[in-house]
């Protein structure tokens, strides 16, 4: 079986064109850098299939291995940090009522969570309450349309 220089070159491109498509994380595109780069030294000499599969696999794998993290970082600089500065804004219901200044529960897109009633007002169990802050994992709210 004979593999030609472009071939690698036209697997590379779509795997990398495969990478945009899809929120895969980081992991298709190093194939596709690997087979560019196998292309590449067959264009220059390497000749020998198995040895192509061999530096196609070692250059894709040492890839993932040392640049991924670095990659992940720059695009996603902490991935676990979740997106809580959205829900400022946002309307939830209280679980339990809340006196001024009170900590309790209120539930906020099917999550429940730890909220404290930053208004003068109280807010009875299953009232409508907005986010005004997020506090790490503590929503501060307030009656929705209300101030305090």
């Amino acid at each position: 079986m004979t593999i030609l220089w472009w071939h690698w070159l036209v697997v590379g491109l779509l795997l990398m064109v495969g990478e945009l498509a899809t929120p895969g994380g980081f992991y298709i595109i190093f194939f596709g850098v690997g087979a560019v780069l196998t292309g590449l030294l067959a264009l220059m000499g390497v000749a020998d299939v198995s040895v192509q599969v061999f530096l196609f696999i070692v250059l894709s794998v040492t890839g993932l291995l040392f640049f991924r993290s670095r990659l992940l970082r720059q695009v996603q600089p902490d991935p676990q940090a979740p997106a809580v500065d959205a829900l400022v804004g946002e309307t939830a219901v209280t679980g339990v009522a809340l006196t001024a200044g009170s900590v309790g529960r209120v539930e906020l897109h099917g999550a429940t969570w730890s909220a404290r009633n930053v208004s003068d007002l109280a807010l009875a169990a299953g009232a409508r309450c907005r986010v005004v802050a997020v506090d790490g994992l503590l929503l501060l709210v307030e009656p929705e349309g209300g101030h305090s």
